[in-house]
Parts: C-alpha cells; sequence; structure tokens
C-alpha cells in the first residue's frame, strides 16, 4: 500500500475517532430560586429514573419538612411490588448548599455521605418539580397531587431529555389514593 494512502487512511480514522468522542454536557439546569417553605410538604413521584430502592414503588411521595436548624427532614415513603404491597420508607435529611438559590442539596441516607440533589427545574405555582443529578443517573417528575395531563408529563419529560438524561430509563410510578 502506498504511503499516501495508508496516511489518509490514518487521518479518516482519526477524524472518525474524534467525531465519536462525547463532548461534555453542560452542568444540569437548576431553579433560579427556591422558597423554601413554599417547596416544603407532600410531593407525588410521577415519574423517575429510579434508584435501585425505588425500582418497584407504586403510590410514592416524597415530604419535606424544614427543621429550624435550616435542614430538611425528608421522608419518602411507597408500596413495594404493588398497591397491596409492604409499605417503606427512607428518612434522609437533606442540606442545602449555599450560593444555589436554594436549589442544590446535600441528601444524607448514611453519614457521612450527601448525594447530590438538584430542583432543576420548578414551576411558578410550585405544582411540579424536577429532581435531578449532575451524573445523569437519577431523576425525579414530582407533582403535589398524584397525576398531571399528559402534555404536562411530556414537556417535563421534554426538560429531562434536553438535560442530557436517559429518558428511555423513566418509569412511570403507579398512583392510586
Amino acid at each position: 500500500m502506498p504511503g499516501w494512502m495508508a496516511a489518509s487512511g490514518a487521518l479518516a480514522l482519526a477524524m472518525l475517532m474524534l467525531g465519536c468522542q462525547s463532548r461534555p454536557l453542560p452542568p444540569v439546569a437548576m431553579a433560579q430560586q427556591v422558597d423554601l417553605p413554599r417547596f416544603m410538604g407532600d410531593w407525588y413521584v410521577i415519574a423517575s429514573i429510579p434508584t435501585i430502592f425505588e425500582r418497584d414503588a407504586w403510590n410514592a411521595v416524597e415530604r419535606y419538612q424544614l427543621r429550624e436548624d435550616g435542614r430538611i427532614d425528608t421522608t419518602f415513603t411507597f408500596l413495594k411490588g404493588g398497591f397491596d404491597g409492604e409499605r417503606k420508607t427512607m428518612t434522609p435529611v437533606a442540606t442545602v448548599r449555599e450560593g444555589h438559590g436554594n436549589a442544590l442539596w446535600g441528601m444524607q441516607f448514611l453519614w457521612p455521605f450527601k448525594a447530590d440533589f438538584r430542583i432543576s427545574w420548578l414551576d411558578e405555582d410550585y405544582r411540579m418539580t424536577v429532581i435531578g443529578r449532575e451524573k445523569r443517573d437519577y431523576a425525579w417528575i414530582m407533582a403535589r397531587t398524584p397525576d398531571i395531563s399528559e402534555a404536562d408529563y411530556d414537556r417535563l419529560v421534554a426538560f429531562l431529555a434536553r438535560q442530557g438524561y436517559d429518558v428511555s430509563a423513566l418509569r412511570k410510578v403507579p398512583q392510586r389514593w
């Protein structure tokens, strides 16, 4: 093979490899400002890219309660495996990280580790929210009611897709109250 053919083949291969390199994604969006007292209360999990603990969750609800010390008591409850399943509860404590409009929290399930927890999107009426993580490994679509319109759901899924999440991993959480 002539030298020029080998060189052009190597150049084409290098260009192909560079074109296939993944570009770093921008940081996951965060809500501009979160009014913590207004955010507190019950949020129904409409859909999630679930953690291992919630892959088979039904009637999932996350409750936030602001403590006097500024931290947030969290109670996550769900039924395991069906509407008649065993009730499970997790109680992590969140710490709001300064400088991010109250939208960035460290969620502590096990001391001393704090998981990244980002209020990525929040509607102005505090009716719906999207929670994400910088790693884009887990996400939650939540609402103040156990169901939302298909149009709202589709809009929030599109938001997650624009943030770089694999939305094919989203699981709608069955809710029946």
